[in-house]
């Protein structure tokens, strides 16, 4: 088993090694480089506004349930004891 993960290993090496010499030290790997890093750029730009949308619904729902607490006379969630009506005992809303 041990032979078998060292030879897997080493295949996974060599085709990443051959991957990045393609890339780095032949004319068509450096234009396909360059072709992809505008791409990847954007990509970046994109996982980056969307994890800020996230982080924001993430306050919405949290600022929601605190008005809904509020609402219905219970008490904030750092101040409530821990609800076992939710999976986790720490957990106190289900945001």
């Amino acid at each position: 088993m041990d032979n078998s993960r060292a030879v897997l290993a080493s295949l996974i090496g060599a085709m990443v090694g051959g991957v990045v010499a393609y890339l780095f030290f032949t004319d068509s790997g450096k234009r396909l480089r360059h072709q992809v890093e505008p791409a990847i750029d954007d990509l970046a730009r994109e996982l980056a506004s969307f994890r800020t949308t996230i982080k924001k619904a993430t306050g919405v729902a949290s600022d929601s349930w605190q008005m809904f607490n509020d609402a219905i006379g219970e008490s904030s969630p750092s101040q409530a004891t821990p609800s076992v009506r939710y999976s986790n005992p720490r957990q106190t809303s289900p945001f």
